[in-house]
């Protein structure tokens, strides 16, 4: 048997022993066509490689990592507390396979659809985050022109950088914006806003998984810029001593205690479809549906509220398996761990009207107007590549029988109730104290 230290680890070497001609010819340029975002080593710490060479939503991560400030990383990458849900929301995709069909003709293929009556050019969205100024100067503006380009729908946040009379005109007349809101303690604050929206608004998204913020470490352990603040609520940025969290601190005015009665109350207060961002379970669909709302967002906040909620695409399972009747009285979409075509593909064959993507929006603002074309590019070319080969042509053709879910389907419980625990409610009144 041949000495392992002495086998030949060079193809030029491997080359030489068998006495063939090399594989490629002496005058041959080699090297990246497109080098991946780690391949740095001559880029200037903080220099940010060309956009073209970026080809996925991980390389616009991987740049943003090393090029925003610290401050604005940690505010937008973190999650609660120990993270799980949030890197959940990605693995639990990893985990659904596809059932793909072959021969069909795929020549062309359409990623055309509606979401809320609204015409757009794919099933993808840009879910509300905050500030998105700290990425890139003109911000939610930037953001709105090159969705504005590419028929991409655009959620606006109550924490938005810019008013959204300085965002819509960005973008062409008629182009879908969503307004996404925070209801506020003083409800007459929210009214006034609500009443200001122009009406290149379509609707209004109620965050509903966030009545108050997640623990946020890593966002807690960077201090925070006490200039920051958001034009539409006043919210100003400050440190105390839990730490320097903008998601906390920017978030104090919210109201604690919103609960489903006060749609009625919001009902009288906008004529636009509503949508609740932030349903986590089949129960709170239901209830939804009841309610009269237009929409549902399928959301743990990007795991940053409440760590190890379920992950977005399993909540769509928990709904597709325990009520499957909503799907029929208002549209679903789903938010958190989205990354590829792929994964937009998934949620459709679930019964998803669209998906919703936040952090890697922003990661691609890092370049400005053209870093969110680029980026919306890449989704839509995997979009389409992943509908030629599981062998559709339009989204009018994606149907659960597409995916094989068996790898997670134990995690999806039967019921609303829990299987066999048993509860029954008790007094939580405390003793009075003895004098």
């Amino acid at each position: 048997m041949a000495d392992p230290k002495q086998l030949p680890y060079r193809i030029e070497d491997l080359e030489a022993q068998l006495n063939t001609k090399p594989s490629h010819p002496p005058n041959a340029k080699q090297g990246f066509v497109k080098p991946p975002p780690t391949a740095t080593t001559e880029l200037q710490a903080h220099e940010k490689p060309p956009l073209d060479t970026l080809l996925n939503s991980y390389d616009f991560e991987s740049v943003a990592s090393r090029t925003l400030a610290q401050k604005t990383w940690a505010f937008y990458s973190s999650a609660a507390t120990d993270e799980i849900t949030r890197d959940a929301n990605k693995s639990s995709f990893d985990r659904i396979w596809w059932r793909p069909r072959v021969l069909k003709d795929v020549s062309r293929v359409d990623t055309r659809t509606r979401i809320l009556g609204c015409d757009v050019q794919v099933p993808l969205f840009v879910s509300p985050a905050a500030m998105a100024r700290l990425v890139h100067p003109e911000g939610e503006k930037a953001m709105a022109a090159a969705c504005g380009s590419k028929g991409v729908a655009q959620t606006i946040s109550t924490n938005a950088s810019y008013s959204v009379d300085q965002i819509l005109p960005n973008a062409p007349p008629d182009h879908p914006f969503f307004f996404q809101l925070y209801v506020n303690r003083d409800r007459a604050a929210s009214e006034r806003l609500l009443a200001s929206l122009p009406k290149g608004i379509k609707a209004i998204f109620v965050t509903v998984d966030a009545p108050v913020p997640g623990k946020r470490e890593a966002d807690e352990r960077v201090r925070a810029d006490e200039g920051l603040s958001a034009p539409m609520t006043g919210a100003k940025a400050v440190n105390d001593k839990k730490g320097g969290g903008l998601g906390r601190i920017m978030g104090s005015y919210i109201d604690a205690s919103l609960t489903w009665d006060d749609l009625r109350w919001l009902r009288t207060v906008t004529d636009l479809p509503i949508v609740l961002k932030g349903i986590q379970g089949a129960a709170d669909a239901r209830l939804a549906a009841q309610a009269g709302v237009q929409g549902i967002v399928l959301s743990n906040h990007g795991g940053r509220s409440l760590d190890t909620a379920p992950s977005s695409v399993l909540i769509l399972l928990d709904l597709q398996k325990n009520s499957p009747e909503v799907f029929d009285k208002l549209e679903v979409y789903v938010d958190g761990g989205i990354r590829r075509g792929t994964d937009i593909l998934k949620c459709l064959c679930l019964g998803a009207t669209a998906v919703g993507m936040g952090r890697h929006f922003l990661y691609a603002l890092n370049y400005g107007q053209p870093g969110v074309e680029h980026f919306i590019d890449v989704m839509k070319d995997e979009l389409e590549t992943t509908m030629k080969l599981l062998g559709i042509t339009d989204l009018s053709q994606v149907h659960p029988g597409l995916v094989n879910t068996l790898e997670v389907d134990h995690l999806i419980p039967s019921t609303i109730d829990h299987p066999y625990a048993k509860w029954s409610p008790k007094s939580r009144a405390f003793p009075k104290a003895r004098l």
